[in-house]
């Protein structure tokens, strides 16, 4: 449905973004507290700073950020169903999984959460963006790489969009503390343009 609206809008001449019978495209964004904009004040959050860059390049679309703090792939696989059928969206960003790795759960039940929330958003009707993290070497080399490679592998299985890491250019820069809060846990509102900097260049192909 999406495409055949795009189409329409192309021969129409109308903007990206916009559909031909004035609707415009909903981009649900389903996360943890890196996007809810924890610790931070309201607008500053790459998420709001998404809904900025539509204006600025004139593309027409809707986002809902239906972000929790502290949600877990479990949290959203629960909450995704109602999500669908309340917005509709055309494009679904999943941005969830740093918590089941801070709590310890199984890299196979992440996973397994993934994938189900990424056929369910497809079978929907909707495109999917999985935006991948990494663990802090803390965690254990074997650890570490295994959970970061578990987003990819949910990416290429579901033939999803792929940001492989979240977090780049913020987390892995040698002067890493100045970008995140006091906590070392979440990044300051300075780090979120180039959060969605990682992001963009992986959501805006699936609004054509």
């Amino acid at each position: 449905m999406y495409r055949r609206h795009f189409i329409r809008l192309a021969l129409a001449g109308l903007p990206l973004g916009a559909f031909a019978n004035g609707q415009s495209p909903v981009i649900l964004v389903l996360g943890d507290s890196l996007s809810a904009e924890y610790g931070l004040a309201r607008g500053t959050g790459w998420v709001a700073l998404l809904e900025k860059k539509f204006q600025a390049e004139s593309i027409a679309g809707t986002v809902v950020n239906a972000s929790i703090s502290g949600d877990t792939t479990s949290g959203g696989r629960s909450r995704l169903a109602a999500l669908l059928k309340t917005h509709q969206p055309d494009v679904v960003v999943i941005e969830l999984g740093s918590n089941d790795a801070l709590r310890g759960l199984p890299l196979s039940m992440t996973e397994s959460n993934l994938s189900a929330m990424a056929a369910a958003a497809q079978e929907a009707g909707a495109k999917v963006l999985l935006v991948g993290m990494q663990m802090p070497p803390n965690y254990g080399a074997d650890y570490a790489n295994r959970f970061s490679a578990l987003f990819e592998k949910v990416a290429k299985e579901r033939k999803t969009a792929l940001v492989p890491f979240m977090l780049k250019n913020v987390a892995d820069q040698p002067d890493a503390l100045k970008l995140f809060q006091a906590d070392r846990i979440h990044p300051s509102a300075e780090a979120h343009p180039t959060i969605l900097g990682n992001i963009w260049p992986a959501l805006k192909p699936l609004l054509k």
